[in-house]
């Protein structure tokens, strides 16, 4: 989309009581509602470096791309577009979405580490880099480093969690029972798993 930059699927963030959650899933959330079922139509003829359209799209007379910046679920992508700017400056006055707690700037979350600045409301907690921050040993694969942990219950069911979900810290995966590490979902979904529901 035009201008902005949302949460990843996999990413966290800290709410207005310092607790993690999927934001990312929250981002996409807000994004049906604005939505909810109506038509959408979309305008632009530029490509990115990945060969994929650049869009500002629109549901009625509502610019989708202006509404989620505003709304505090995605940012304005100043790399590419000061358009969203504005409505991004409103969002974190106002502490809307994202900007009622802590999280990373979604460019920085593909690329983060040690040094990765943490935004937020006017006093983002100074342990929020601890909570943001993956802990290697427990919550990615030492192979590939994703995130998604695909786990079998005892009757068979297999189930991934994402991080931020309540389950997710004390979930730990056996590859030699079947379980395995997923780093989207949608690649959980394609091999069978569904989404816990906690």
């Amino acid at each position: 989309m035009n201008g902005i930059d949302a949460p990843e699927t996999d990413q966290v963030c800290l709410n207005e009581a310092e607790k993690t959650y999927a934001c990312g899933i929250a981002a996409r959330e807000a994004l049906v509602r604005l939505i909810h079922g109506r038509t959408v139509s979309c305008t632009g003829n530029e490509s990115d470096r990945y060969d994929r359209r650049i869009m500002t799209c629109f549901v009625g007379e509502t610019d989708i791309n202006a509404a989620m910046v505003a709304g505090g679920w995605a940012l304005a992508f100043r790399r590419y577009s000061d358009i969203y700017v504005g409505e991004e400056k409103a969002a974190r006055t106002k502490q809307a979405g994202l900007w009622s707690g802590a999280f990373i700037a979604p460019w920085d979350w593909r690329h983060r580490g040690p040094q990765t600045e943490i935004l937020g409301t006017l006093s983002v907690p100074i342990d929020a880099q601890q909570h943001l921050l993956p802990q290697p040993a427990a919550s990615t694969s030492p192979v590939t480093g994703c995130q998604i942990k695909g786990n079998i219950s005892q009757d068979g069911t297999r189930i991934y969690h994402v991080p931020g979900q309540q389950d997710y810290d004390k979930t730990r995966i056996s590859e030699s029972k079947g379980e395995r590490w997923f780093c989207t979902e949608d690649e959980a979904h394609a091999a069978g798993w569904r989404r816990a529901r906690n």
